[in-house]
């Protein structure tokens, strides 16, 4: 498989809202990230996935957009956008927009008007049912609760949403639609864009009557529709978030000919700490073992054929260093061993703001002080199922997506360097001890660390071009790999627990070149430190 010019970079996430404030309205925006891409380009990462900054009401924080083709004033104005992408140019970063093209917000012109009549020729832009009020077309549920249908009295129908009920699903069976949406790509490809992530992009081919969501029928057909009209008259980077993605499936999306993404994001990695048929609320212990496997599998499965994209944060998920860490005594050795493993393999990785800092979840004292619509909803569910507030408010700690959300850690001077006025949200108390300032004057830091990783990662042609082969497979504390191209052969060993851990591999790893250790201490004895991980490399 020739070698793509993405295929050794390496992604940031932004979700502006809590990244620079630089107004003091206690908002992230634009012009607090153009501040920023000093720090993100010393880091080396080479593009920016920038979580949704278009017009939208915020009620799924800009997943519902209301207008795709201008910037909501609270991150800035168009030409703010315009400078972003000017400036991170200017510095080698690339700009990924994020595209949510399952849905729309109710308050996008398409649904005001497609409310108006069933004649309207806008109507015909969602997905609706005829009924009869209090009778729903199906028992489908919503993501984030109650059912997954809304009825409008003045047309006597039903509306389907797979999210809340102000995000009405598009109608991609439409073509209309469909070329709406290809317009607006290509005008922001017109600006200068260097690539998109699609949000729960398979959903858009959504059976409702069927009981189908994800992977419908003409799903493939229509990304690579979309591809023809769109990506490929440019050579952008891609991402679709795929949350029912399997490897055969994954390979359509990732396909080496660029008929549809780039690459994808699957999920099975994050799903297994969760009892298996519940939800992800339900909290289980992680089968290290099985994530060792899963990871085998989709590097096996892919190689020469697909692309992974590799992450353990985004915007929806915990803080890693907290779910599958130790934020407490082992708080920078194991960061630094998430990242070993997880960058040691074949992909893209994905930096999620703040990551590089081994920033952590936060705990409230109640539920008064989250902000996701998916949190609050289910808070009140538990509550009525029955549940204690304790035992709600342990599962929020684990897996909240505010975890996530919490403004990025700058400095130890007032809210974090974030912002001179009261944050959305509030900041992790912990900024005093993890900020930027402070890890990017410490050569030991984490944030130092990332840096090593990226730059070893464009030096090296096995990180992107290695085969990958798993060893120690049923090891309980042990993930270790290999990477194997025919000039050169890395090993990635990493203890993933706070006990020492006896390592059978071959001692003659240990005499080989040492890429990078986590460690400031020579490993001896072949007895792995807690979270200790080290590369080697043979050339």
């Amino acid at each position: 498989m020739a070698k793509k010019w993405w295929q050794d970079k390496v992604v940031y996430q932004i979700y502006p809202r809590s990244f620079q404030d630089s107004n003091g309205d206690g908002i992230g925006d634009l012009p607090g990230i153009i501040s920023r891409l000093d720090y993100l380009s010393d880091l080396g990462i080479d593009a920016i996935w920038l979580s949704p900054v278009y017009c939208s009401p915020q009620d799924d924080n800009g997943y519902d957009i209301s207008d795709y083709q201008d910037i909501d004033p609270m991150f800035g104005s168009l030409e703010d956008m315009e400078r972003l992408i000017a400036e991170a140019d200017k510095r080698g970063i690339k700009i990924i927009m994020d595209l949510v093209l399952n849905h729309s917000s109710d308050e996008h012109r398409w649904f005001r008007e497609a409310k108006k009549s069933k004649d309207n020729p806008y109507h015909d832009y969602y997905v609706w049912r005829d009924g009869e009020e209090g009778i729903l077309p199906n028992e489908m549920r919503a993501s984030f609760g109650g059912p997954a249908w809304e009825w409008v009295p003045e047309l006597e129908q039903y509306y389907f949403h797979q999210f809340s009920v102000k995000q009405p699903d598009l109608n991609w069976e439409n073509p209309k639609v469909r070329q709406e949406i290809y317009d607006m790509i290509l005008w922001w490809m017109d600006k200068g864009v260097g690539g998109f992530r699609l949000d729960v992009i398979d959903q858009i081919a959504k059976e409702p009557d069927r009981g189908i969501t994800a992977n419908g029928p003409k799903l493939h057909k229509w990304i690579q529709e979309l591809s023809r009209e769109t990506f490929q008259k440019a050579d952008l980077i891609t991402v679709g978030e795929t949350w029912g993605a399997t490897p055969e499936i994954a390979k359509l999306y990732s396909n080496p000919d660029g008929s549809e993404f780039s690459m994808v994001f699957q999920f099975e990695h994050v799903m297994l700490d969760q009892e298996p048929g519940k939800e992800k609320w339900d909290l289980s212990p992680l089968p290290f073992v099985e994530l060792k496997k899963n990871f085998a599998k989709w590097q096996k499965e892919l190689y020469g054929c697909g692309w992974n994209s590799l992450f353990w944060n985004n915007h929806d998920l915990p803080r890693i260093v907290s779910r599958w860490g130790n934020d407490k005594e082992y708080r920078k050795e194991s960061a630094k061993m998430l990242a070993t493993v997880l960058h040691g393999m074949q992909g893209t990785p994905y930096i999620y703001q703040g990551e590089e800092l081994g920033m952590t979840n936060v705990r409230f004292p109640d539920i008064t002080h989250y902000r996701d619509i998916e949190t609050l909803h289910m808070y009140e569910e538990r509550l009525e199922a029955g549940y204690k507030k304790e035992e709600i408010l342990r599962s929020v700690y684990a897996k909240g997506r505010d975890n996530a959300r919490t403004p990025m850690q700058w400095d130890d001077s007032k809210n974090g360097g974030f912002t001179d006025g009261t944050p959305w949200i509030e900041v992790n108390p912990n900024y005093l001890e993890i900020n930027a300032k402070k890890e990017i004057s410490d050569a030991d830091s984490i944030y130092n660390y990332y840096k090593k990783l990226i730059k070893l990662r464009k030096e090296n042609m096995v990180f992107t071009q290695g085969e990958f082969q798993l060893l120690l497979e049923e090891d309980p504390q042990i993930f270790a790999y290999t990477r194997t191209t025919g000039e050169e052969m890395m090993c990635v060993i990493a203890n993933f627990t706070d006990k020492p851990a006896p390592c059978r591999l071959p001692e003659t790893w240990q005499k080989k070149e040492l890429l990078i250790h986590n460690y400031n201490t020579e490993n001896i004895g072949g007895v792995l430190r807690p979270y200790e991980a080290m590369i080697y490399i043979d050339r």
